[in-house]
């Protein structure tokens, strides 16, 4: 298994926490001083704690996200409600949890988000941290003591189909996104998109090849072309940035607009893409897909309504 913290284990930023350089004010009594909390001031750090903050199931959040000026405003971020953010009464096959103080007959508690029923997993890990618990679901309909066996995170995937969550992974460089790639042999297929793409998602022959690990790449403002740039480890010019990608891709032909945000690109390239994975998906025969037996309580207000988390 992995043992992660609130995001995934290799999601962690190295930025500086806000009351790190934090300015002082005076407090109502007007003599002493206290120091004032302040957001990060590198833009990648901050990012990547909204992005693990979004990944983690709500129940866990108050756990690993202390208060932090980065999520201030996290409340109004759109909720994912993806199937890990379980809600009390889902019969889910797994569940994601933190590991408490406490221990079983066998092995750690941990909380997955069943009030008043810890779970008791195989095996006894440190507390803290978390993991990744599969259960059965006959289990929820049981008084006794609810347990579960620690499974890695690509389980849930793997077995039944089910999107579990990302991971994020921060890189000092557009080189070290390529170069730092956590799976063996790398990404097999790049993915560039730019408005001056050389293909679009609308070609009547569009299509992606086969591929085990996709990488999909966005760039600011400028486009591309400008990280290509300012890259010191790059031997190409930002003009010739399509030659580090199999496909350079224009997702938004005829956009109208003079130029689209980062996170509005993401959101309309992955739209426009998911048809192309999914074939792929389904062409693929090294993983069988199995319908998964779960229940749902969609009855219930999603936990990530909620502003008042941080």
């Amino acid at each position: 298994e992995r043992e992660r913290g609130g995001g995934r284990k290799d999601s962690e930023g190295d930025g500086k926490d806000g009351n790190e350089d934090g300015e002082k004010e005076k407090n109502e009594d007007g003599g002493v001083e206290k120091p004032r909390e302040r957001g990060s001031t590198d833009p990648h750090a901050f990012a990547a704690r909204v992005l693990q903050y979004c990944e983690c199931p709500p129940y866990l959040r108050r756990h690993f996200f202390p208060r932090h000026p980065d999520l201030q405003f996290a409340g109004l971020l759109p909720p994912l409600d993806a199937p890990h953010h379980a809600r009390e009464r889902d019969k889910c096959r797994y569940r994601e949890g933190v590991v408490l103080e406490g221990k079983g007959e066998n092995g750690s508690l941990v909380n997955c988000g069943i009030r008043g029923r810890p779970v008791e997993i195989d095996r006894t890990l440190t507390p803290g941290i978390r993991c990744t618990v599969k259960l059965d679901p006959k289990a929820y309909e049981s008084p006794r003591r609810m347990k579960g066996k620690v499974v890695s995170p690509a389980a849930a995937r793997e077995e039944d189909g089910t999107y579990w969550g990302y991971s994020t992974r921060l890189a000092s460089s557009l080189t070290a996104v390529f170069d730092e790639s956590p799976y063996q042999g790398g990404y097999d297929l790049k993915i560039g998109t730019s408005e001056r793409g050389t293909s679009t998602v609308d070609d009547k022959k569009f299509g992606l090849p086969p591929f085990k690990h996709a990488l999909i790449v966005f760039g600011g403002v400028a486009g591309i072309e400008e990280c290509v740039d300012a890259d010191e480890g790059m031997k190409i010019s930002g003009r010739e940035s399509h030659k580090l990608f199999d496909k350079w891709v224009n997702t938004c032909p005829y956009q109208g607009s003079r130029t689209i945000r980062t996170e509005e690109a993401v959101l309309i390239s992955l739209a426009r893409f998911r048809p192309f994975i999914a074939k792929n998906v389904e062409a693929s025969k090294e993983t069988e897909v199995v319908s998964a037996d779960l229940q749902f309580s969609d009855d219930d207000p999603s936990d990530e309504s909620s502003s008042d988390e941080n």
